[in-house]
């Protein structure tokens, strides 16, 4: 589960930076980052993970073992989803750069970057919490797919994938179904908890649904 906490974190911070600068200046920047997200969400994620995660060694980059898995791990999810937190970002980017707050900075003299992240972007705090409360169940997903096809973390480390994985394939289930069941609800009850969460906060933060 902390890696679906990190990777959403470098999701969040990649997709934020660019979806502001996409909505923020328009035209030609704005056209290559959405083309650029476009390619993101068309690429084939879990067949890239399970590639590389069966290329890269046990030791490379100063790190080896789980360390390097987790680290593998974090990049590739956080890496390849920031296009869903940034295109929500570069709408509301697009909607705030013609309010007037923003033509006050600009009349004020205000620099470019002052207007993004210090005008722009504490207004973009709101839809940020929301969509990253939503974005982290995806990622603890997925990490899960990767441990339960052998590609996550390395055993014994224990993961809730990877236990399924166990039971499956070790035919623990007939032995005792709670080797299923356990792991299988603890994701469910996650997953489901944030999903809950994510929601709630945004009818509560939407000022629209009062």
């Amino acid at each position: 589960m902390l890696i679906g906490f990190l990777a959403t974190a470098l999701a969040v911070c990649i997709g934020t930076f660019m979806g502001v600068i996409s909505g923020y200046y328009g035209g030609w920047v704005d056209a290559v980052i959405a083309r650029v997200m476009d390619v993101f969400l068309a690429f084939p994620l879990l067949v890239f993970a399970i590639a590389l995660a069966g290329v890269v060694p046990y030791s490379a980059f100063g790190m080896s073992g789980n360390m390097l898995r987790v680290a593998l791990l974090i990049f590739i999810i956080g890496f390849f989803a920031w296009p869903y937190i940034g295109r929500i970002i570069r709408g509301q980017a697009i909607s705030l750069r013609e309010r007037e707050f923003v033509d006050a900075a600009r009349s004020l003299g205000a620099r470019t970057p002052y207007i993004m992240f210090r005008e722009l972007l504490p207004n973009l705090v709101a839809p940020i919490l929301v969509y990253s409360t939503l974005l982290i169940p995806t990622n603890i997903l997925f990490e899960s797919y990767l441990d339960y096809l052998g590609v996550g973390l390395i055993p014994p480390t224990p993961s809730w994938g990877s236990m399924l994985s166990d039971a499956v394939t070790n035919s623990f289930w007939s032995i005792d179904p709670m080797f299923i069941v356990i792991p299988g609800l603890a994701i469910f009850l996650t997953v489901m908890a944030f999903n809950l969460f994510g929601d709630g906060l945004r009818d509560a933060l939407d000022p629209r649904t009062r």
